[in-house]
């Protein structure tokens, strides 16, 4: 039993996991390998697995904040105190390190291993696949961060220009992109390719909008209501149900086909460039950090909500990480 303890201590493996080591074993290094091999194994034979839930920490120190998760099977092993305090382990390396990316922190000492051998030896002893990910970082001297609900499952942290006396500021605006997920601080940070593709989108959908706008009249011109006629499987129902008659489908139909062409034909191409680019604008102001109605008060932007308490104050990066997006 005192071996088994020790072998416990050192691996953090479960009783019966270190009972077999030891029986397996000429030594408590021979014990300690076995149970490497054995999460090696596990790791191995669950690659295929996706690893959808885990634990998310955040921290930052002297500087330089991070943002990581380690990911399982289950809920169950994501919340499992000796899992989350591996997770804060390696962070709080991580952190000590300023590593910039997740192979730096693989490669970390961690009692003796690596960090990356560290999560394949508790693969094995929880039997799920497991994986770092989500590995996130920011510098500069003022940095907030935010655990939501302290729940580990989404973190968000940031950088204030410069230093302000009430803490809450700072934690406030972390809650601010954690719960609104922006997609980048202002409208230059937003890639082209992702204004572009939400013109696109934009542009279809107000052309199949005023295209269903014309149907619709149509159809109530006609005398029927356009709710039953809205897609085949209403068509359908609704015939069944005696609410409609297979002529009035037919009618209806008719109509759709006419409208839509002759609507299609004649759209305004200039009024449609207009709507997508006031769609564009909307999506840039609910997605870009800065611009963002401030949830605390919403007769503020988080832009305007900084410059209310110190006209020089704005965010000079954040970051963001949740096992649910």
């Amino acid at each position: 039993m005192t071996d088994i303890k020790k072998l416990r201590e050192m691996t953090g493996a479960g009783l019966a996991d270190c009972k077999k080591a030891l029986a397996e074993s000429d030594d408590m290094d021979g014990a300690v390998a076995y149970l490497r091999k054995k999460g090696a194994a596990v790791a191995a034979k669950r690659s295929d697995r996706e690893a959808a839930e885990g634990c998310v920490l955040v921290k930052a120190e002297n500087g330089f904040g991070a943002i990581i998760a380690l990911k399982c099977e289950t809920d169950f092993v994501a919340n499992n105190a000796d899992f989350v305090a591996l997770t804060q382990s390696i962070l709080d390396l991580a952190v000590a390190n300023k590593c910039k990316t997740l192979e730096e922190v693989k490669a970390l000492n961690l009692n003796g291993h690596t960090v990356e051998e560290a999560v394949t030896n508790q693969s094995g002893i929880t039997g799920e696949k497991m994986e770092l990910d989500g590995y996130q970082t920011i510098e500069g001297d003022n940095i907030a961060t935010y655990n939501h609900m302290g729940r580990n499952g989404l973190c968000a942290m940031l950088n204030l220009s410069k230093p302000v006396e009430d803490e809450t500021v700072g934690k406030n605006v972390a809650m601010q992109i954690a719960s609104a997920a922006p997609v980048a601080l202002d409208e230059n940070g937003v890639p082209q390719e992702v204004k572009d593709n939400e013109v696109a989108v934009a542009i279809e959908k107000t052309k199949l909008e005023l295209v269903q706008k014309a149907v619709e009249a149509a159809i109530k011109k006609a005398g029927f209501n356009p709710a039953h006629f809205d897609s085949e499987d209403h068509m359908e129902s609704n015939q069944t149900k005696g609410w409609i008659t297979a002529e009035d489908v037919a009618q209806v139909k008719e109509i759709i086909a006419t409208v839509t062409a002759e609507k299609q034909a004649s759209l305004n191409e200039g009024m449609i460039q207009n709507i997508a680019k006031g769609r564009l604008n909307k999506f840039l102001k609910e997605s870009c950090l800065l611009s963002q109605e401030y949830i605390w008060d919403k007769q503020f932007t988080v832009a305007s909500y900084l410059q209310s308490i110190d006209k020089e104050l704005t965010i000079t990066d954040f970051k963001r990480f949740t096992l649910k997006d």
